[in-house]
């Protein structure tokens, strides 16, 4: 086994660069690429790699990649800068294996985090306060297998109730997560969008006019900002204006100009966006830059007048599984275009 993540895939998803915490804590080494830049913003790992050493790891940073090493890991007090995912998460997984106990002080809280908990608490590690800003991980010599069914993706269902409120439609939205959704809910309300449980299930319709919103993104539990460029997508659609402030990612207004190509009325001002509604909007070709981006703009073509074509779906593909398939079992004229240009 070479415990090595290289470039070629590590380029491919940020977020591969969680197979450092786990492959330093298995093989007591692992070499890992750098992730590279972002689509929507800088996102350093600097959190990461401080984390495993205070856990006792050493850090090289050689041609690209970083070199971690160390013999066994340590249980230590960790206190993170920003409350960071993937950081609390990469850190988690590493102090299971680690000697002693370790304490992650502002620690993400995001569901993700805690489902993660849950996951190690199955394979023999002792994780409290996952889902909290402090959180500690007794590390074991070894974990054991495990059995575990993923909880559903709350942005996917997110997503998905932004599709059936823009287009007016009446659908049930099977096995959604609710429970995870509480800041995505009340701002979807607030617009007017009726939401109701139905067992496992969600039902989402839109009896009236949309009403604006004036928003912020926020770490969990606030509203999220994968659920940003979807919900943008909703103000254009509602009778008044709306604002909404990015303060998670520097970069994350790509998809306004792709949405103005379409008729919407939006102006930015830094990590500010004032949307004019309702838009009338028509159907242009238009690219995705990142992955809720994407998303953001197939909800747009839903409601659009005449064709939409989305390039550059591989981003969307990251996120979702087969999602013009579903859309079109709800009733939606969405296909996939084999061989279209990137």
């Amino acid at each position: 086994m070479r415990p090595e993540a290289p470039y070629e895939l590590v380029k491919q998803m940020r977020a591969s660069v969680m197979v450092l915490g786990p492959l330093l804590a298995r093989y007591g080494k692992a070499k890992v690429s750098l992730p590279g830049g972002c689509q929507i913003g800088s996102r350093p790992v600097d959190q990461h790699l401080k984390g495993l050493e205070r856990l006792g790891a050493t850090i090289k940073l050689e041609r690209g990649y970083i070199v971690a090493s160390c013999p066994r890991l340590r249980g230590a007090d960790i206190l993170l800068d920003m409350p960071t995912v993937t950081g609390t998460e990469n850190l988690m997984m590493a102090a299971a294996l680690a000697k002693g106990r370790t304490t992650l002080v502002n620690a993400a809280k995001e569901p993700e985090v805690e489902e993660l908990g849950r996951i190690l608490n199955k394979m023999g590690a002792r994780v409290t306060g996952a889902g909290t800003d402090v959180m500690e991980i007794e590390g074991r010599d070894e974990l054991a297998p495990f059995d575990h069914a993923i909880v559903a993706d709350r942005i996917e269902a997110g997503t998905y109730m932004v599709a059936a409120a823009a287009t007016g439609g009446d659908v049930l939205l099977e096995n959604a997560p609710l429970e995870d959704m509480a800041s995505t809910l009340a701002v979807l309300k607030r617009m007017g969008v009726e939401i109701t449980r139905e067992g496992s299930a969600a039902r989402i319709r839109r009896p009236g006019a949309l009403r604006p919103i004036d928003i912020a993104t926020e770490p969990h539990p606030g509203f999220p900002t994968d659920m940003q460029a979807q919900i943008m997508v909703l103000s254009c659609l509602a009778e008044g204006t709306s604002t909404i402030s990015e303060t998670i990612f520097e970069n994350r207004f790509m998809h306004v100009p792709e949405l103005a190509r379409m008729g919407a009325s939006i102006e930015t001002d830094g990590s500010k966006a004032v949307i004019h509604g309702p838009a009338t909007l028509e159907g242009a070709q238009v690219m995705a830059t990142d992955l809720r981006a994407s998303a953001s703009l197939v909800i747009a073509g839903l409601v659009a007048a005449a064709e939409t074509e989305v390039l550059r779906v591989y981003h969307l593909d990251r996120g979702y599984e087969h999602m013009e398939e579903k859309l079109a079992a709800a009733g939606a004229d969405a296909v996939r275009i084999k061989g279209s240009p990137a």
